[in-house]
Order: structure tokens, then sequence, then C-alpha cells
């Protein structure tokens, strides 16, 4: 089968020349300089967008703070309205983002339309939810009294102010809609800066929340690279930066928030996610979850497994019934339907991938499948199966964040459970067993944010996600993210 046709609304949107989204509008662009945004299928150009300036940051705050004047004092209820239309728009426009998030990304069509934009809609009406149930306590001190009087006390949640959320390349649409969702429910403005190799969806979105009924300045886009980021981070106007993304660039966020105006922060980072398989497993079973948990959206997932522990005495019919499922994988484009695995997001990214192989090879890692870049157009990697020699392999330490999966035998559950734990990350890892009594045992000794049995990848609204150790500070969804985007009052009273 051949390429879907682009929509016509879609074509167009990727003609316009874009800028950052800030008072309810793109504006013209005050800096002459245009990132270009390629798809990474082709290596075409398919658009262009102007990089902010300091002057752009600047008016982005200031809108955000009026916005977050406007905003914060919208009745619970208006709050949940509009997040419930912006969510209904998203669906009606499903295919034009899917369109141009698989334009962007390389994103297969299919993952696009079902996760990009069905479950970004599915997790804005589970945020809405929120809207009317933030509260606080009533409280009893216990303080003496000396003339008859009496206190009481309560607490309110109350907005932290305008938000920073940086969103990486991967899934930028789900992700962007995430922290927009975390953040309007609970009554502050937010401002999104997207990946620059991945601005155009949010863009839209932008749009599209103005039509929903969200006051101009409620939310602001800008477009750029990490001088825009950092910008943005160290703002004085800025109350609260929510980032995703790698380790490294965590830190360095992390660091500059709270260096620049003890601004908090949440971390939602990678690492070195860890997969183990017991014994009882059936071998069909440990390949598709295999594949379900490190080759989903070529690996590019934050949560997405890469260190896979097998016992011993089945490594060997593991990998190589892996390799064979992988072997019959259709590669192709990201817009043909019947394509079951695309390219890597940029070239950038490709070309680490390849470094990453190479220094495999250098270590005598042993490659059993792929291992390669695909020669032509495009950013496309082999799905890729490697053996370690031994736990010090760069390829069990180093993130790849592609469709690598690097194996090391085990040969009991101590030592399972210690080789799963071996990392300074601890975002998500998974077990799989038919001895559910077993897992509930072995899931506290699991260091890690989230822990899947029989399942890995998958979200839901409704369970807190986020990393321990190097991984990440804070959650986010369930009612965890609360804490993130409200400030505790307490109010004491005398009478």
């Amino acid at each position: 089968m051949s390429n879907i046709s682009l929509l016509p609304q879609v074509r167009g949107f990727l003609q316009r020349e874009h800028s950052s989204f800030i008072d309810g509008r793109q504006q013209p662009a005050d800096n002459p300089h245009y990132l270009e945004v390629i798809d990474p299928a082709s290596d075409q150009v398919i658009s262009r967008v102007a990089e902010a300036c300091v002057h752009t940051v600047d008016d982005a705050v200031a809108s955000s703070r009026r916005g977050f004047a406007q905003w914060s004092q919208a009745a619970p209820a208006v709050r949940a309205s509009v997040l419930l239309k912006l969510a209904d728009l998203i669906e009606q426009h499903r295919e034009e983002l899917a369109q141009l998030e698989t334009c962007q990304s390389g994103k297969l069509i299919n993952i696009s339309r079902n996760f990009e934009v069905d479950q970004a809609a599915h997790f804005l009406r589970y945020y809405a939810g929120w809207a009317t149930k933030l509260s606080g306590q009533t409280l009893t001190p216990s303080l003496p009294s000396f003339n008859g009087e009496r206190y009481t006390a309560f607490t309110l949640r109350e907005p932290v102010g305008v938000v920073v959320g940086i969103v990486p390349w991967n899934f930028s649409t789900m992700i962007a809609l995430w922290k927009l969702g975390s953040a309007l429910v609970t009554g502050c403005s937010i401002i999104i800066k997207p990946s620059e190799f991945t601005p155009l969806t949010i863009l839209r979105i932008a749009e599209l929340a103005i039509d929903a009924g969200l006051p101009a300045g409620a939310l602001n886009v800008v477009t750029g690279g990490g001088m825009a980021g950092k910008a943005l981070i160290e703002h004085p106007g800025t109350d609260k930066v929510s980032f995703t993304g790698s380790v490294p660039t965590g830190l360095a966020v992390g660091q500059s928030a709270m260096a620049a105006n003890l601004t908090r922060t949440t971390l939602e980072l990678g690492g070195k996610n860890a997969a183990g398989f017991l014994r009882d497993v059936a071998l069909s079973k440990a390949v598709d979850g295999i594949i379900e948990a490190g080759f989903l959206h070529s690996g590019q997932i934050c949560a997405a497994a890469e260190r896979f522990y097998v016992h011993r005495s089945q490594i060997e019919a593991v990998t190589g019934a892996l390799s064979e499922r992988l072997a019959k994988l259709k590669i192709g484009s990201p817009l043909d339907e019947t394509s079951e695995f695309g390219p890597v997001s940029n070239k950038q990214h490709q070309a680490r991938l390849g470094a990453l192989f190479a220094k495999a090879r250098s270590e005598n890692s042993q490659i059993i499948h792929g291992g390669r870049l695909l020669e032509g157009p495009g950013c496309y990697v082999e799905p890729t199966v490697i053996l370690a020699n031994s736990v010090n392999d760069s390829l069990l330490n180093e993130e790849t964040f592609g469709p690598v999966a690097t194996f090391l035998p085990y040969d009991d559950e101590e030592q399972l459970i210690a080789l799963m734990n071996d990392s300074p990350y601890g975002l998500s890892a998974s077990l799989w067993t038919n001895d559910l009594s077993k897992a509930l045992r072995l899931v506290p000794q699991v260091q890690a944010g989230t822990v899947w049995v029989n399942m890995h990848t998958l979200l839901d609204p409704a369970v807190p996600f986020g990393g321990v150790k190097a991984s990440g500070i804070g959650r986010e969804f369930g009612g965890a993210f609360i804490e993130d985007y409200t400030e505790l009052k307490s109010v004491m009273i005398r009478y």
C-alpha cells in the first residue's frame, strides 16, 4: 500500500511560516532566524519555525502572567468545560493532528492516531475531572486557651502561577497535553516550549485551545532551541518548570531553575529501564513482551525497556526467536498504514545510535540481529538485538533511546533483582511471570517508579508516573500531580 494522502489543511499548515504563539495567536517573527522542520522519513524540509529571541520570551511570560490572573479566577467547572471542549476538538481534528505529528516525528501514522491524538484527548478528559475535586483540609489546632478563645484551621490549594512545560520530540503531542492539562486544571497558566524538531502539532493545538474558550495568555507556545528553554527556566516571571527529557539535560534544567529563583521543578527523565523474564514465561509470550517493552515507536519512549534479563537456560531460544520476528517486520514509510517499523525521529539521533553500535562492536558484544543504519533517505535504524558479555558493557549502561534490546542471562531470582537494580536510574521496570504470588513478592524489591507485571510501557492517567534515583523528581497523573502544580496555604483563626 502507498502512503496516505495528506489532508489539504495539513498541506496548508506545513506551508505556513510559523512562530511563537502568544496572546492567542502566532506572533510575527521578531527574529530572522528560522529553524527547519525535517521529515525523518525522507530528510526533506517540510516547514519552518521562527526561533524565539529574548524579547519573545519576555512577551510570552508577560502574556502568561496576565493569563494567570484571569484563568486562576475561573470557576472550577469553567476550567473543566474548556478542557473537555479542547478534548472534543482534538478528536474532531484527529486525522489532521496525526498527520502533522507523523510528518514531523516519523511516528507510524497508526501510533500517531491511537496514542498521540486519542490518548491525549483521553488524558485531557481525566484532568478535567479533577477541576471540581481540588480540596484542602479542616484542622483542629491544639493551642491552649487562656481566656476562653478557641482556634480552628484549614488549608487551601492554590495554583503555583506560570508553568514552563518543556516537551521532548518523541511524543510531542501527548506529553505537551499532559503538562497543559496539569497546569490548566489547577488554575495555572502555561508556556509550552516544544522541541525544535517537533513544534508543529502543539502550535495547531494552541489554536484549537482558543476555539475551546481558553483565554488568551493562559496557554502560550515559545518555539526555539535550548536557549529559549534556558531563558524561560531562568526568567523571574515563571514559577515552575515541568521537564520531560534526558537525564543530563534534566539535571541541567533542575540546577538552572534552583539557581535562578528556587523555581520548583518536576523532572520526568529517562534511564536504563529493565525487564526481567522468569523461567515460567512461554517463549512466544516472552518475544511479544520484549517487542512491546523495547520496540514500540522504535524504542523512543522514556519508559521503554533497554536491559533484558532472561534465564541462562532460555537466553539462546529467546534471542533467536526475537531476531526471527524482527527480521519479518515491514520497515517503511510512517505514512504507509501497513508499515510496522519506521524511522527514528532525527538525523542526530540516528548518528548517535550508529556510534553506540560501533562501541558495542569494539567491546565484542554479540550483535545477534541488526546493528546497522539503513542506507538511503530517512533516519532508519535496524531493530537490534545484542547479547552483552558482562554488566560492564556500554549498551547495558548507556541509554540508547532507540530500537535496541541488550540481553544478559541470569541464574536465579536473587541475581535477577540485583541485575535489574544495578543502575543509577529508576524510571520503570517490568517482571514477566505466570506466578502472581511470586511477582507480588518481587515487585517491592525492584527500584523503579513504575513496575509493570506482564506488560510494559503502557500508561493510564489514573496511575501516577515518575522516576526514582536519577530518573526524576515528582509525579505525573493520578492525584499526585496536584502536589506539583499547587501551593499549600495554611489558615489559622482565633475566635
